[in-house]
């Protein structure tokens, strides 16, 4: 499994690419953004590993340009900052999990491993359900004409639900895909985000479009309500 490396901390990437090579991946390191975004688009890897304090070209640069390009490969980004807007920002532009400096060796295998394990499938250009549309390269939401601004928690929630539409899809797997493969918080937090997004997809519209499944979890109508 080719893994890129993108970190400017000499030590660092060089450690993380020992230890990686270890664990029996492949290993590549760009030192600064823009070659870490030119290997990362001209080159297939199964992950990413994207520090954000990087020369040239900063992290959340990287990560937006290559949503912008198509490349979906899983991306985790590493930071020495640490603070919820620093999160919300690389997980709005496209990354897909976040770790914060000094890190364990162990936890960034076990994260990288289950990013890999639910890979990287193709993202249409746009998701809809009747009239609802979410464009994941943009990252807008609309409601026919209407436009829809939502977090960065609520869009990614409602992207699960769209890609799954007409499917019931449980908090655990919605925690797992929209919050944290190892969360450990209180799993409650998806019905308040839920309730959060059906007040801003649904009654302003009259619709129904999120259904609950009582035991089971929940689901985006295909329609879209």
């Amino acid at each position: 499994m080719r893994v890129l490396v993108v970190e400017d901390e000499p030590q660092l990437a060089e450690s993380v690419r020992r230890g990686l090579i270890a664990e029996g991946f492949s290993v590549e390191v760009a030192t600064n953004g823009e070659d870490g975004l030119w290997t990362a688009t001209e080159n297939t890897y199964a992950v990413i590993v994207l520090d954000i304090m990087l020369p040239k070209l900063n992290g959340y640069k990287v990560v937006e340009q290559l949503r912008q390009r198509e490349v979906w490969t899983p991306i985790l980004m590493l930071t020495a900052k640490d603070g919820e807007y620093d999160l919300s920002d690389a997980l709005e532009l496209g990354a897909d999990d976040y770790l914060t400096k000094p890190f364990s060796f162990v936890v960034l295998v076990a994260r990288l491993r289950a990013l890999i394990r639910r890979g990287a499938p193709a993202r249409p250009a746009l998701l809809t359900a009747g009239d609802l549309q979410l464009d994941p390269a943009r990252r807008s939401v609309r409601r026919g004409i209407t436009p829809i601004s939502l977090t960065p928690r609520e869009f990614g929630l409602l992207e699960h639900l769209m890609r799954h539409r007409g499917d019931v899809v449980s908090k655990t797997e919605i925690l797992e895909s929209v919050w944290d493969p190892f969360y450990e918080g209180d799993p409650n937090v998806v019905e308040v985000y839920i309730g959060y997004l059906r007040r801003k997809i649904d009654v302003p519209f009259e619709r129904q479009a999120i259904e609950t499944i009582r035991g089971m979890g929940y689901r985006l109508a295909a329609e879209g309500g």
